[in-house]
């Protein structure tokens, strides 16, 4: 009885979420089709490629396309392995992801915070300009730029570099290729960065900051008691994010780089993959190595993530 009393039940919940579904399907049905085209691209550009992958599995072969290119199994992941640069490109794209994060990471936090903090309305404009505006810059512009400045026969840094004592050619300095690197991605993103943070600031309660003055507090009180706990949500999601990328590097800026003299520190897997998929032709070792370089990105999001969520309460999902 009480079995078929809950049978009943159970159908009825169901029967009123389907009713509650049509129903919200007929009144917000625009929002339905508004989705649709967003949905398609991610489908047919994004999760339909991922079957490609397979190719990593395979000794593919043009001829006989992907599907009909015999198995490999894991032969083509033992051949990067095996290889005694695997480690080394491992190393490489490690800690120029570390070091990108290290510094790029606080830097439009402190940005944000400190704008938030200035009452002069026109300067705080012009700094969130000039800021912001190197964002618009394309990569290649910004590699030029560098190579321009860093030059050793017309760049004003070398000479200035030079005149010191120190190294006057950065770009073909091994060690200095990821302070090149990292710190003019800060110079290129941070004021772009910031703006999500200072949007963040803008929806903290102002009776916290009434509070906080009655209380006495400074400035510096105020952005560690209201501002830090009021973007914190904000904080842990952006970390996540860049955590769990941080194997995805980019290619452009690292190739344009790139030369035979920093080399040791400058190939990272992104231009590996380029060279030995597109340049050599060997697409099932290139899949390979991109698809172990995702699964790891894939990892480290994941378990951010689980630690995100159980020491502070905040996490993607």
């Amino acid at each position: 009885m009480t079995a078929a009393v809950e049978s009943r039940a159970a159908t009825t919940v169901r029967e009123r979420r389907r009713r509650t579904r049509r129903r919200n399907l007929r009144r917000h049905w625009q929002l339905y089709v508004l989705l649709i085209l967003p949905v398609a691209y991610f489908v047919v550009f994004q999760y339909i490629p991922m079957a490609n992958n397979v190719i990593a599995f395979k000794d593919y072969n043009v001829v006989a396309g992907i599907w009909g290119s015999p198995w490999a199994g894991f032969d083509h992941f033992e051949r990067f392995f095996a290889n005694p640069v695997a480690w080394d490109l491992i190393r490489n794209t490690l800690m120029l992801s570390l070091y990108g994060f290290l510094a790029g990471f606080p830097i439009p936090i402190i940005l944000a915070l400190a704008l938030n903090e200035v009452r002069a309305r026109f300067f705080k404009r012009t700094v969130q300009m000039v800021t912001y505006a190197p964002y618009f810059l394309s990569t290649v512009i910004v590699v030029s730029m560098l190579i321009l400045i860093f030059s050793p026969r017309i760049g004003f840094m070398s000479d200035a570099l030079g005149f010191f004592g120190m190294n006057s050619n950065l770009l073909a300095d091994p060690d200095a290729f990821r302070s090149v690197y990292v710190w003019s991605d800060v110079w290129q993103t941070a004021g772009y960065s910031a703006i999500i943070y200072m949007a963040a600031l803008a929806g903290v309660d102002p009776s916290l900051y009434e509070a906080a003055r009655l209380d006495g507090a400074s400035r510096l009180q105020k952005i560690w008691h209201v501002d830090l706990p009021g973007i914190a949500p904000t904080v842990v999601v952006v970390m996540v994010l860049s955590v769990g990328s941080v194997m995805a590097i980019g290619f452009e800026k690292a190739f344009l780089l790139q030369n035979p003299l920093n080399l040791s520190t400058s190939e990272i897997i992104a231009t590996y993959t380029y060279k030995i998929g597109l340049l050599s032709a060997d697409f099932s070792l290139a899949t390979a190595v991109g698809l172990f370089n995702s699964v790891i990105n894939l990892i480290l999001l994941l378990a951010v993530n689980t630690v995100s969520k159980r020491v502070t309460g905040n996490g993607l999902w």
